[in-house]
């Protein structure tokens, strides 16, 4: 049995986005009990040249959204965040998830050869669609996302794999 890019792109971030939310709703309820400024929670980082909280995030979500949007061969849209507290993050999220829904498998799939130019900067290059998918998108994706969760539970914020996980 074979694997569609879809099978392995859209479903996967939206189930990992949710996740992301649920988590981030724990992390806020911590900072309530906990009497913690959400500020600092949101600031903190793993090492001080890595992104804060809310910037991994923002990434997590930007590398959902753009990997998929890119593979259905569409502009990559933006969304307003407000990464300065935790229902802003969550509202974020929640525009991301809302964007993979508009995404159908007949956009993605069969798109494993699909040419993406890519822009940083002043550099340029292009990839195949498979190849962005699995040498790019995934390994950014679960990249911020873990470290998003590694910054709440160094920080105290009681979540678990399980959280990371969600339920199957």
């Amino acid at each position: 049995m074979s694997v569609s890019l879809y099978q392995v792109s859209v479903p996967v971030f939206t189930r990992f986005l949710n996740n992301l939310s649920a988590v981030l709703e724990t992390a806020a309820a911590h900072a309530e009990q906990k009497r913690v400024e959400p500020a600092v929670l949101l600031g903190s980082r793993l090492y001080p040249d890595m992104f804060a909280l809310s910037k991994q995030v923002i990434r997590t979500a930007d590398a959902a959204v753009g990997g998929a949007a890119r593979l259905a061969g569409l502009e990559v849209p933006t969304f307003e965040a407000n990464p300065d507290s935790f229902p802003g993050l969550v509202n974020y999220l929640k525009q991301a998830v809302e964007f993979l829904a508009t995404l159908t498998a007949a956009q993605i799939d069969g798109q494993e050869e699909r040419v993406i130019t890519l822009k940083r900067g002043n550099d340029t290059r292009t990839v195949q669609g498979q190849q962005h998918l699995l040498n790019n998108v995934l390994p950014n994706f679960y990249f911020h996302l873990t470290t998003a969760y590694g910054i709440l539970r160094h920080n105290g914020v009681e979540i678990g794999k399980q959280d990371f996980l969600g339920r199957a």
